[in-house]
């Protein structure tokens, strides 16, 4: 890492020379040009971004397509009962596709792209810490457990709701698009067979333990999800910290969602076993438009978080090989370890990507950064009103 500029004087806050001098100087015209070119950037931008972001969203949805027909050993397989569910699913492969490009498109998820991935896949890193992503995958993207140092309860319905969601996926996908298949093997009896891909997996009794779980795992993630939606409903409803700043569409329909999916699966099972069947059709209809609005919903709204959250992993990976080489920045100003040494520095990277002009406060710890500000405004702003 290059040696950083000398930390600026308490009158003078880093990057305020880029804020300040005198109107219509040669600096404003320098800066009137270069935000000229910014702004033409900035309007050639989007169109750019959204036409690779609908290609990748188009490629992504005929490779799926092309699966599930190939999967389903030419839709020999696959049941026409499920086609609206598979529909969804290829509107959730497209928007998914689309968002996450552009979503990469921005700077700082670019460098945390390019960081993560690029640690995931370094040689050096595994020779040095073979057992390093394992357990990032396992604490950060599995267990949770950041979240455990907030609440024990906020991260035990978390964990709910991850691990139904992940059952409950496991389990639809493949069913939904052909790739799974359960047959009897005898034509009579509660012999059933497991096929991926038209080949025989598991042979199993559906009258004993295996065969109920097989037949019952959609009614076991429900009952994993409902009690973690519940809870964050109830929190979004009397926590007046998480009242303040939620949104109806954002915060509380992904759960009510998660709520409907799970209860109607479970109503299903009960008209099937105690009511023979009564309002079953009415209850199956609520359940797949249910499961469709959900799937479309996942890519453009609070579910998206799914998705971006191995990123988180691959840095999280990369703070750590870094802090195994003792490459610790420290505060300019009071010396306090912020960070790794390359973590500043891709921070410092993103600023100036973004253009925003004070990338140097990267380089100070939070304590010092408001310290420096409120010395800037008692030199730069009369003292009191007047």
């Amino acid at each position: 890492m290059t040696e950083p500029p000398e930390a600026p004087s308490a009158a003078e806050p880093p990057g305020a020379d880029a804020r300040t001098g005198p109107p219509g100087g040669p600096g404003s015209r320098r800066r009137g040009r270069g935000s000229f070119v910014v702004a033409r950037a900035a309007e050639a931008l989007p169109r750019s971004v959204n036409g690779r972001a609908v290609l990748a969203g188009t490629a992504v949805s005929a490779l799926l397509v092309l699966a599930i027909v190939c999967g389903s050993r030419l839709l020999r397989d696959y049941d026409s009962a499920l086609l609206p569910y598979a529909v969804a699913s290829v509107f959730l492969a497209f928007g998914v596709a689309y968002r996450y490009t552009v979503w990469v498109s921005a700077p700082a998820a670019r460098r945390l792209l390019a960081r993560g991935w690029g640690s995931f896949f370094s040689a050096d890193n595994f020779r040095q810490a073979p057992t390093a992503v394992p357990r990032m995958i396992a604490t950060y993207l599995g267990f949770q457990k950041f979240l455990g140092a907030r609440s024990h309860a906020r991260w035990a319905a978390h964990q709910l709701i991850f691990w139904g969601c992940v059952l409950a996926a496991l389990i639809t996908f493949p069913l939904t698009w052909g790739w799974f298949t359960f047959t009897s093997g005898t034509g009579s009896g509660p012999d059933y067979e497991m096929r991926i891909w038209g080949v025989k997996i598991l042979g199993f009794d559906a009258l004993s333990v295996v065969g109920w779980v097989m037949f019952h795992g959609l009614d076991l993630a429900a009952v994993l999800v409902i009690p973690g939606a519940a809870y964050f409903l109830r929190r979004r409803m009397k926590d007046r910290g998480a009242m303040t700043g939620q949104r109806f569409a954002y915060d509380m329909v992904p759960l009510l969602a998660l709520i409907i999916i799970s209860v109607t699966g479970l109503l299903l099972t009960f008209s099937s076993l105690f009511l023979h069947g009564g309002g079953y059709e009415f209850l199956a209809i609520l359940h797949m438009a249910s499961v469709v609005f959900t799937l479309v919903y996942i890519p453009f709204g609070k579910f998206f978080h799914i998705v971006q959250r191995p990123a988180a992993v691959g840095m999280q990976l990369f703070k750590y090989t870094a802090r195994r080489g003792d490459e610790i920045f420290t505060c300019r100003r009071c010396h306090e370890p912020i960070d790794t040494g390359p973590y500043v520095e891709n921070l410092r990277g993103t600023m100036r990507d973004l253009d925003l002009g004070f990338d140097r406060w990267a380089e100070y710890c939070p304590r010092c950064k408001r310290v420096l500000r409120g010395n800037a405004y008692l030199s730069q702003v009369k003292k009191g009103f007047q």
